[in-house]
């Protein structure tokens, strides 16, 4: 018997051997119209699907993620489908849905323009219009080479190869089929809302000593609403992308001469660093934190020692070889602040030790998967690592969830989204420690009252993890903070304190981000202010503004006052209208602008203007410097 669960939570049973057609059939007609393709035992299926005898079914419908998908990688077929019509000798590579949408990589026989993909489009709607049954078949290994081959689809080829033998499935739609798993669209009517967006190059299977293919990529909705929708996100996520602004507000850059993926810290952008830093090293202080700093590279055997020559080494930079020792440059602070625990011996009374540093690390990345601020090759991550007793352990880990939802909420996150990453099958250390920290970070979580998901086996081989993901001004997720066990490195490096009998005993190791990167962060930051930062944080608190030439005295004794008050106060005494400089200022999305002229100059006041409020009258300066302190003390 087939015991099929409906949305309702209801369990309806039928008889078993049906097709997925069939169960459908049976449905109210509201509900059968939602319903995209089958879950059978936990595993996807189409509705063409024959079902076995006994078996739990559930229904996915459109409004469901894994409905997108199936849609999303339906589309990437109606697509290929299109260009092999356009371009008969087109061969096949790989087509996927991706996040956004899907994709599709073409060996062509010239290079595509934006208006193949019009045309690609208006082919794409046609076969949609033909409702074509997407229909699974099943063939044998040796004909489906044969069957590929005869074709000339070589990359079709190359793939089958590597399966094991047996029935490999494809998918047909009208006079087309692919090389496919699954599962699919009940016909190719349902996809009614998609756009084709880009076309890149991409050597195939990533591979930069094979074939440049050509990438369509496209995205797809059940609904014109959504893909509209979607549309208007996207042009509000390219007005915040942080390279756009970076540029424009001149805050950073980078330099092919340096190198890919190093940032460059412009004067604007290293002001915003140090008030983060500062931010960030008081208040540390205040949460018993002692600061370290470490070196750039260490020797070879430190790494071996570590274990990171063993799992981490491709993505690590060579060094250099001093006196006939090689050393490497680092890719993560943990092993020198082991060093220093290891400077002496420890006892059981000095511990907790809470050691942060803003330490520079370097880690290889693929020139194609660098993105601006987001992903580079050197960053600096804000670290910290606490040595503990097992008795200090759940309330270390209260502590630092704590510090990480109060630093976070400083810079006006209010979203947050949590996720326990649990022991995975293959782990190093004693079980009971395991239980340990899991249990500690499942307590810290619940003592907040935030969302949280549990990732079953998530957690790296050496410890669990909470990972602390933002949500920005759009709604977009970033993860920042990690607070990570390592049950391996103190093994490796036979980390001990003398205990009250006497005896050594291994203390707990907790890795821990507040920020992750601060390349990384910044970036984060400038999109989710669209580059209009809060006064605490801004570059330019205040841009003073004389009216005249002969205003230019009065204007600079209120900019050097200002100066030293604290305030990052620029003037602008350039031979340009006022109205002009006022203008600029706001696209530079400075926070406050001080316009003096002849009369403020008499009267010892400053017209005050906002970047939000605009025109505020004349203040005085004691007036203006009170509210902008407690504005930056409220980080408002």
């Amino acid at each position: 018997m087939i015991k099929l669960t409906k949305p309702d939570g209801s369990v309806q049973t039928l008889t078993g051997g049906l097709s997925g057609k069939e169960v459908v059939a049976g449905l109210d007609g509201a509900l059968k119209k939602e319903v995209i393709c089958l879950k059978v035992d936990g595993e996807l299926v189409d509705l063409s699907a024959q079902l076995p005898e006994e078996a739990g079914v559930s229904l996915v419908l459109r409004s469901d993620p894994e409905a997108l998908v199936i849609l999303r990688h339906s589309a990437s077929h109606i697509m290929a489908q299109a260009v092999k019509k356009i371009f008969p000798t087109a061969k096949l590579a790989i087509g996927p849905a991706i996040e956004n949408g899907f994709y599709y990589d073409f060996d062509l026989p010239r290079p595509l323009t934006p208006e193949d993909l019009t045309e690609i489009e208006a082919e794409m709607r046609k076969i949609v219009k033909e409702d074509y049954p997407f229909t699974c078949r099943l063939v044998g290994k040796e004909e489906a080479l044969a069957g590929l081959s005869a074709a000339g689809e070589k990359y079709k080829v190359e793939l089958v190869s590597e399966l094991n033998d047996g029935e490999i499935s494809f998918y047909q739609q009208g006079e087309f089929s692919d090389l496919c798993r699954g599962p699919h669209l009940p016909s190719t009517r349902y996809l009614k809302a998609f756009k084709l967006t880009s076309i890149a190059g991409a050597y195939w299977r990533g591979d930069s000593s094979r074939e440049m293919l050509q990438r369509i990529y496209g995205t797809a909705f059940f609904s014109k609403e959504e893909l509209e929708n979607y549309f208007k996100f996207m042009e509000e996520a390219a007005k915040r992308d942080h390279r756009k602004l970076g540029r424009e507000l001149d805050l950073f850059s980078a330099d092919e001469q340096i190198g890919a993926g190093l940032i460059l810290w412009h004067p604007k952008g290293g002001r915003i660093r140090q008030a983060i830093e500062d931010f960030w090293r008081e208040e540390h202080r205040k949460n018993g934190y002692e600061l370290v700093y470490t070196p750039h590279l260490g020797r070879r055997s430190l790494w071996e020692t570590s274990g990171h020559l063993g799992f981490y080494q491709e993505n690590m930079y060579s060094g250099m070889e001093v006196e006939g020792q090689e050393y490497l440059i680092k890719p993560m602070n943990c092993p020198f602040h082991i060093a220093i625990y290891q400077s002496r011996s420890r006892s059981y009374r000095e511990l907790p030790f809470r050691w942060a540093e803003l330490g520079t690390v370097y880690r290889y990345e693929r020139s194609g998967v660098l993105h601006g601020l987001l992903r580079v090759r050197g960053f600096t991550q804000d670290d910290a690592h606490i040595f503990c007793r097992p008795d200090q352990m759940p309330d270390e880990i209260d502590r630092v969830l704590d510090f990480c939802l109060q630093i976070l909420k400083a810079f006006g996150f209010k979203e947050f989204e949590l996720y326990l990453a649990t022991k995975p099958e293959k782990s190093v250390g004693a079980e009971e420690r395991w239980a340990a920290a899991t249990e500690a970070l499942r307590a810290a979580i619940e003592k907040t009252g935030l969302p949280y998901k549990v990732d079953e086996g998530g957690g790296a081989f050496y410890g669990p993890k909470i990972d602390l993901k933002i949500k920005d001004a759009l709604g977009r997720e970033w993860q920042c903070s990690t607070i990570q066990f390592d049950f391996n490195e103190p093994e490796r490096f036979a980390l001990s304190y003398k205990g009250t009998d006497s005896q050594d005993h291994q203390p707990y190791m907790i890795h821990r981000a507040l920020l992750g990167s601060l390349e990384r962060f910044f970036g984060i930051l400038i999109e989710n202010y669209e580059g209009a930062f809060p006064l605490w944080l801004a570059p330019v608190q205040t841009l003073v503004l004389p009216v005249l030439p002969d205003n230019l005295e009065y204007a600079g004794d209120v900019y050097d006052w200002l100066r030293a008050s604290g305030i990052r106060a620029e003037l602008d005494s350039r031979n340009e209208k006022i109205g002009y400089r006022i203008r600029e200022a706001q696209m530079q999305k400075v926070p406050y602008m001080l316009v003096v002229g002849s009369k403020e100059a008499e009267s010892g006041l400053v017209a005050v203007r906002t970047r939000k409020e605009g025109d505020l009258g004349a203040w005085s300066r004691e007036q203006l410097l009170a509210r902008m302190q407690e504005e930056i003390a409220q980080k408002s």
